[in-house]
């Protein structure tokens, strides 16, 4: 494990989702006794038959762990899981560390550390990004706020879920950071979709012209693992629509407090909203090529 500290350590997973279940199976893979909880229990059941320990609560899962990570989906999914009457911190002792890997507030990340810190526990703000294919693969990068100190303890945890592992600075950091991968990833997924319609309507080999731009200067991530899903129609979710929005959304809150205009994210949130609308929020982030297909007057991609 490369930290001795850690033996013996049992560790709490709330959030087993598209991302969440891969991460946990990292984790289970170290040895660690592993307890889960899920608000849809069903979606635990691979982690349990791999030996993970099903809890009827975060609070329960708090109790018999030392090390906890939170990974849901929105603000108010994180509130209600570490303040609720049978949330986390309703389960507080000394000692224990939680970590929320959940893209949500840095404010919220603030308010977990400074409620931690009363229980005289420890807390982490740990978003990642990659999507469902860093989470099975175990090549995410992890964005960490916090204490330094508390982080360097729980590396060997995230270097078994990820790659490129960064501890930012205080808490909250590691939100703000991720603030800036999402607007990042707004202005990149526009630009691919757009590539695609353009490359449609001109009658080039969609998979050529991939395999030409991604090797200069265009390319990316994203080119990489969702222009070929777009490509073969395939708009099933590695990262929802609908968490997408969320994010987006909290980052133009983030930037108005900060007087700072951004208008191409406003743009990529405006289209996103309308995807949703459209019945698309389950959808992966790269289905934003169908709201550009539809201004197009849904005459470009093949039905």
């Amino acid at each position: 494990m490369g930290n001795s500290a850690l033996h013996g350590k049992k560790i709490g997973w709330i959030g087993t989702g598209v991302m969440g279940e891969s991460m946990c199976s990292h984790i289970m893979k170290l040895g660690f006794t592993t307890y889960v909880y899920n608000r849809t229990k069903k979606k635990t059941a691979s982690l349990v038959n791999n030996g993970a320990i099903w809890c009827e609560s975060p609070k329960e899962v708090t109790e018999k762990s030392d090390i906890i990570f939170t990974i849901v989906g929105y603000p108010v999914d994180v509130e209600s899981v570490y303040f609720s009457e049978n949330g986390i911190l309703a389960a507080a002792e000394p000692g224990k560390i939680f970590i929320d890997m959940t893209t949500t507030k840095p404010s919220l990340a603030q308010k977990i550390d400074q409620a931690a810190k009363k229980h005289a526990c420890m807390s982490i703000d740990a978003p990642v990004s990659g999507g469902d294919v860093g989470a099975r693969e175990a090549r995410l990068a992890i964005m960490a706020g916090g204490e330094r100190e508390t982080f360097d303890y729980i590396l060997p945890l995230f270097e078994a879920m990820g790659k490129n592992i960064v501890y930012e600075g205080t808490a909250g950091s590691g939100q703000h950071t991720k603030m800036c991968n999402q607007i990042t990833i707004a202005g990149t997924m526009i630009g691919v979709c757009e590539a695609l319609l353009y490359g449609y309507k001109a009658g080039l080999d969609i998979n050529v012209m991939l395999d030409t731009i991604s090797k200069g200067a265009a390319g990316c991530w994203s080119l990489d693992n969702l222009a070929p899903r777009i490509a073969a129609g395939n708009f099933a979710p590695g990262f929802y629509v609908e968490h997408f929005i969320k994010d987006m959304g909290i980052a133009l809150e983030e930037a108005e407090k900060m007087g700072i205009p951004l208008p191409g994210l406003s743009l990529v949130h405006q289209l996103y909203v309308g995807l949703k609308a459209a019945g698309h929020g389950k959808s992966g982030t790269q289905a934003l090529i169908l709201a550009l297909d539809s201004l197009a007057g849904n005459t470009v991609l093949n039905k």
